[in-house]
């Protein structure tokens, strides 16, 4: 079946759904949203392990034109950022716009037509003038090729695909992984298990979450007063801007702080000397991702539970080996192992003008994009938070908005008469980047002592955006024509 439309949209995430939102807002009905998935949701469906929530407010992880006066905490769990992308996706009408259980095969231009031509694992076909990927970098599961996992007689699954239906009770677990889904699923099953062992590489920086209930008057004054939930977004928003100095620049004191923060959190929730040792990062805080939890440390002070100082090395049929030598017996793995961030994998499925695979493209000159969306040789595709547009400071959804507005005014100028394709050109897009790496250059993704997601094979961050939010936005406010390749 071929389908002919103005827009497609991949991804019925946060990107997605607002990207539909505003296409009706501006008088565009002509488009679909595909989603793999068989439900909206995109990171907040998959990721509904024990304890899911988000480490941003509930006030500023939330749509500017979409507030919500009725969050009940204020770091929102994932059942209840799920609710809020199902009022939006009613309170906007674009439900009928969706179609789930819509697996993309491969996206391919056809320069001829002047038109995407996207096809799924189902056999479908649709096809349109604009191409708007909204998958997002969080979307593929990274599962280490660990030598004889696949010869591992027990139960194995990653935290972002969590069997609900295995019961963990008086289980022995290994848990691979210390990163921010691990730290929130290990106090909630710590207490269920027969013994946990969690294998960590490198020990995160964590420092107090402080989650609160939002009380009743709160959520009234919100409802019946919404420009004091304006001004309490706004606040938040300010406090984590705040935070860029720790990761970019100078920030001496900031850094100081965050430290000091995170020690004294581990001091006190972590008597034991030793497990305070083990517990304890030897890189520079905000080299990984800076964690919040009031309760992952003291569930490894649990008796039931062994922090494994050393990485997995291998597996058998029954037990986990690390490189410590130890093979220790576990009934379960799980892997809380993050993404397929800096490399992005969808690129594998996108295909531009002459024949050009995205992810061969990136392959030979590094994986990068025109403000996070464009690419030279990918006519009228519009990346949604592709690289180097993710954040370590403040809410992604500032930075969906900012990429909404800038594919809203690439549409706006498309419907001039004469203008059927648009794309950036190669020099706009190498001085761009040039100039972003530079300024990632002496940050501490590259210089503060580990190695993370953030980094390509390379070594290169591919991934965020080192420097104010507010300048991001400036970027992507306008769509500038004369920075594009303008073809009828």
């Amino acid at each position: 079946m071929t389908h002919e439309h103005r827009v497609v949209i991949v991804g019925a995430g946060f990107s997605g759904i607002g990207m539909a939102a505003r296409l009706r807002s501006m008088g565009i009905e002509d488009f679909v949203v595909l989603d793999r998935g068989n439900d909206l949701g995109g990171t907040w469906r998959d990721n509904s392990y024990p304890g899911a929530a988000c480490d941003v407010p509930s006030n500023l992880y939330s749509y500017s034109f979409a507030l919500n006066p009725d969050w009940t905490r204020a770091f929102p769990s994932q059942s209840e950022i799920w609710d809020y992308m199902r009022d939006c996706v009613d309170r906007f009408e674009v439900g009928g716009h969706l179609r789930v259980g819509r697996a993309v095969d491969e996206a391919r231009w056809d320069d001829r037509a002047r038109r995407w031509v996207v096809r799924t694992t189902g056999g479908e076909e649709y096809r349109a003038p604009v191409l708007v990927w909204a998958t997002g970098s969080l979307s593929e599961p990274s599962i280490p090729d660990f030598p004889g996992l696949g010869d591992f007689r027990g139960k194995v699954f990653h935290s972002a695909r969590w069997e609900h239906g295995f019961d963990l009770t008086g289980k022995r677990v290994c848990v691979v992984g210390t990163g921010a889904s691990a730290i929130q699923f290990v106090p909630q099953i710590a207490p269920e298990v027969e013994h946990l062992y969690l294998y960590q590489r490198t020990p995160p920086w964590i420092v107090p979450r402080r989650d609160r209930a939002v009380s009743r008057l709160r959520k009234l004054v919100y409802r019946k007063v919404p420009a004091t939930q304006r001004l309490a977004r706004l606040r938040i928003y300010l406090v984590f801007e705040a935070l860029l100095s720790l990761f970019v620049g100078q920030g001496t004191r900031r850094k100081a702080a965050v430290r000091k923060a995170a020690l004294d959190h581990l001091a006190r929730q972590v008597p034991d000397e030793a497990l305070r040792a083990t517990l304890t990062p030897d890189y520079e805080p905000g080299c990984k991702r800076l964690l919040l939890s009031d309760d992952y440390y003291p569930s490894l002070t649990r008796p039931n539970v062994e922090v494994v100082e050393s990485p997995v090395a291998s597996f058998t049929a029954h037990e986990v080996v690390g490189q410590d030598g130890i093979a220790r017996p576990v009934d379960v793995v799980i892997m809380g192992t993050g993404f397929e961030a800096a490399e992005p994998p969808y690129a594998r499925h996108i295909v531009g003008r002459d024949g050009a695979r995205l992810s061969e493209t990136w392959k030979a000159q590094g994986v990068e994009a025109y403000a996070g969306s464009t690419v030279a040789g990918f006519p009228n595709l519009f990346l949604m938070i592709g690289p180097n547009a993710t954040l370590a400071h403040n809410s992604m959804i500032y930075m969906i908005e900012s990429h909404i507005n800038y594919i809203a005014s690439a549409l706006a100028f498309m419907s001039r008469p004469g203008v059927h394709v648009v794309e950036v050109k190669p020099g706009v897009q190498r001085r761009y980047n040039d100039r972003l790496q530079a300024r990632l250059e002496h940050s501490v993704w590259v210089d503060g002592g580990c190695g993370s997601w953030y980094l390509d094979h390379r070594g290169r961050n591919t991934t965020l955006w080192p420097d104010h939010t507010w300048k991001f936005r400036r970027v992507t406010r306008r769509f500038h024509p004369g920075e594009y390749t303008v073809r009828a």
